[in-house]
């Protein structure tokens, strides 16, 4: 097929017309399709089933009974589980509540108000607190970011992970930047993992930020979310702190969310003593203790095995991610008008369409039946300077849904690009 841009008039009106012609053939079939979150889909959740059989007992490994009260940090069994993927020691884990999210925001805020460090520094203190946010990025850092008054700063995302040179300069030349966001596997949405290069400059860069409250959030929601076997690496981020000496300027985070069930999972937050310390502050103003029978449940189900139950969730993604790029590659491979990510692992896919067309193309999806996380969800304030990338989030719908869907979106990504062409090219 000839590339849109060289095509003859004639050419360009025999594609819009076929083009037009199959959205409205999708659009007839009264579609009520979702591609906007990367949710598990049913038969992942019920990979995790057995996990609901009767515990033969409530007791933890010390003794702890998980129905009562108490174990702030969580139950040994759980705090190994969040090492294992974490790549830290047990005792280095936080193990609390059902996701990551929460804990995110428990450390951003406590660095806000009461600090992380058991001493005077805390970030009210400061005029303006900004952290560092690699784009394309996970919404809801942003959201986190705007509900506490953090001021977001922009840094390009390349293939191996945040560009470090960038993100170094700007922590090393202004003391009001004060951390940074991170998806170091399968980045959301970009997909890529972070080189060990990238890895041992981000374990640096808080003695090299010019601020001595700089903290690293290294949200790594996606460590075990791998298509093939054995996993892909990723460098050991608190070794390289040790090595460095700023291992008390790291947050790192973990979750069981999309390994169990997405509403009822295990949250983990592994730093040094000081961090946890911190944390068990903050909670026991609001409580006194985790949910610890599911941290048992979770443990013994889960403890020995991660890659085997991920290998589970990986039989069935695996065929969704290939569905996407197969239409992607059939639709408009050979336009010359988009370009998007092969992920190995995680859940999501980056598609770039022609600059000034991400929004328009979200709503021709929209009109069709289909709904996608909005243009610009991926950069602060949903502002996407070029308007031109689309999160694809295929794990939820059944096959023939996903094809459906991903037919709609080639065709309004043709379209849109046909009208744009066309206005450019109008005198």
């Amino acid at each position: 097929m000839t590339k849109l841009r060289e095509m003859r008039p004639d050419q360009l009106d025999g594609l819009e017309q076929a083009t037009q012609s199959t959205l409205d053939s999708l659009c007839a079939e009264k579609l009520s399709l979702d591609l906007s979150r990367g949710k598990p889909g049913p038969e992942q959740l019920d990979l995790s089933a057995a996990m609901d059989a009767p515990l033969d007992s409530y007791l933890a490994a010390d003794g702890t009974d998980t129905r009562n009260y108490g174990a702030l940090r969580g139950i040994p069994e759980a705090r190994a589980l969040g090492g294992e993927l974490l790549g830290v020691a047990a005792q280095q884990v936080f193990a609390f509540g059902a996701s990551s999210l929460f804990l995110m925001h428990l450390v951003a805020a406590t660095a806000l108000r009461r600090g992380l460090w058991g001493d005077g520094r805390r970030w009210r203190n400061a005029e303006r607190v900004r952290l560092l946010t690699p784009v394309p990025g996970y919404d809801r850092h942003f959201t986190i970011c705007e509900s506490l008054g953090l001021d977001m700063v922009n840094i390009a995302m390349l293939d191996s992970g945040p560009d470090m040179a960038q993100a170094t300069a700007l922590a090393a030349e202004d003391s009001t930047v004060k951390g940074i966001w991170c998806v170091p596997k399968y980045a959301n949405p970009s997909g890529c993992i972070y080189t060990d290069e990238t890895v041992a400059a981000m374990a640096k860069l808080p003695q090299q930020a010019a601020a001595d409250d700089f903290v690293v959030f290294w949200d790594n929601a996606y460590a075990a979310h791998d298509f093939e076997f054995p996993r892909a690496p990723l460098a050991n981020l608190y070794e390289l702190a040790l090595a460095a000496g700023s291992e008390e300027h790291l947050a790192m985070f973990a979750s069981t969310s999309k390994m169990t069930y997405a509403s009822a999972g295990l949250g983990f937050c592994a730093g040094s003593d000081t961090l946890l310390t911190a944390l068990e502050q903050s909670l026991s103003v609001m409580c006194i203790g985790p949910d610890k029978v599911s941290q048992l449940r979770h443990a013994r189900f889960l403890s020995g095995r991660i890659e085997v139950h991920m290998a589970q969730h990986a039989a069935l993604l695996r065929p969704k991610f290939a569905l996407v790029e197969n239409v992607l590659q059939e639709e408009l491979g050979a336009l010359g008008i988009a370009s998007w990510t092969q992920p190995k692992g995680g859940y999501f896919v980056s598609l770039t369409t022609p600059p000034g067309t991400a929004r328009h193309i979200v709503q021709l999806a929209a009109d069709a039946g289909l709904i996608l996380t909005p243009a610009g969800a991926a950069f602060p304030y949903g502002k996407d300077p070029n308007d031109d990338h689309i999160r694809i989030a295929p794990s939820f719908a059944p096959l023939p849904e996903l094809e459906a869907a991903m037919q709609v979106l080639a065709q309004c990504v043709k379209l849109a690009a046909i009208k744009q062409l066309r206005a450019i090219d109008e005198p």
